[in-house]
């Protein structure tokens, strides 16, 4: 959200994100990335409400997700901009007196189910080979490509990764995932081979000499997801792949693959250090219209 759009809020209503903020990364330990997103759905809701947040009533949440509605906002990102008010009037009856919440009683938009997107292996495999390993970025992106899709670990995971974090010889890694919570992810012998040929050769020349990060940058700093975004933009279009392809792409065709191949649905729920099971059961629907195309495609009586 624009600087400009924050500094022409309320005091108090500046005060209150700061202290929301602050709650979201200290006490529920979210992301930079995450606690950003809700700053700025916040910013934009107290923005057109004005005033203060203790005025604020369901009438003001309802006209405002109208609003939203009308400006062609998705379904999806209104229901996100509710959940972000839901969460703050929370935080409010808890510290500031409130009464009760006004974002309590207003449902979000119904959201459709939506399948993630993956890569076919095929596809997977054209996206793997792109990266030109004749140079030190070359086999830095060879080695993070190859591990995002062997271990199947968030952006915000993988470009927080320390060298000590990693164990190339065992195939394992420690990743810090959402809430702080701890857990090992495992990797395979593609993977191992990009990791120790980008340790041994590439990231010597690129990082800096007190640079303790696994991924590194030109400038030999630690990579950010947003570098990471656009070098896989760039492969992807060098690869040809015609699908819209992110980070979390990686993870998708990661447990979909794993699935596939007749992977326990709970050891799936582990890699991707998912709390719930239900977070993790959408990609068993994934699979099965995958394995439907293929037997359409293939039985000569379907």
């Amino acid at each position: 959200m624009d600087d400009l759009l924050q500094t022409a809020l309320s005091g108090e209503w500046q005060a209150a994100i700061a202290a929301f903020a602050v709650y979201l990364s200290a006490e529920r330990a979210l992301s930079p990335l995450t606690v950003t997103a809700y700053r700025n759905d916040l910013t934009s809701f107290a923005a057109y409400v004005g005033n203060s947040p203790g005025i604020v009533t369901v009438s003001m949440i309802r006209h405002y997700l109208g609003q939203l509605m009308e400006r062609g906002l998705s379904r999806r990102t209104t229901a996100r901009k509710m959940s972000a008010l839901r969460v703050f009037y929370r935080f409010q009856v808890r510290t500031a007196g409130l009464q009760g919440s006004p974002a309590a009683a207003v449902k979000a938009p119904r959201l459709g189910a939506r399948l993630p997107t993956f890569l076919y292996v095929e596809e997977m495999n054209h996206l793997l080979a792109a990266p030109d390993v004749s140079t030190p970025l070359g086999k830095r992106d060879r080695a993070l490509l190859e591990f995002l899709y062997a271990s199947g670990v968030r952006i915000a995971e993988c470009v927080a990764l320390e060298v000590a974090d990693i164990r190339v010889s065992t195939g394992a890694v420690r990743v810090i995932g959402k809430g702080n919570r701890e857990r090992i992810v495992l990797y395979g012998g593609a993977a191992q081979l990009a990791l120790r040929t980008y340790l041994e050769h590439a990231r010597p020349l690129l990082a800096r000499g007190d640079e303790s990060a696994l991924f590194v940058n030109r400038r030999g700093t630690r990579l950010t997801d947003r570098s990471v975004r656009r070098m896989i933009d760039h492969h992807v279009q060098q690869a040809a792949v015609g699908k819209h392809v992110t980070p979390h792409t990686f993870r998708h065709s990661f447990a979909t693959h794993l699935l596939e191949g007749g992977a326990d649905l709970r050891v799936v729920q582990e890699l991707l250090g998912h709390q719930s099971l239900s977070s993790t059961q959408i990609y068993t629907h994934t699979a099965k219209e995958h394995l439907l195309r293929v037997y359409e495609a293939t039985h000569p009586r379907a």
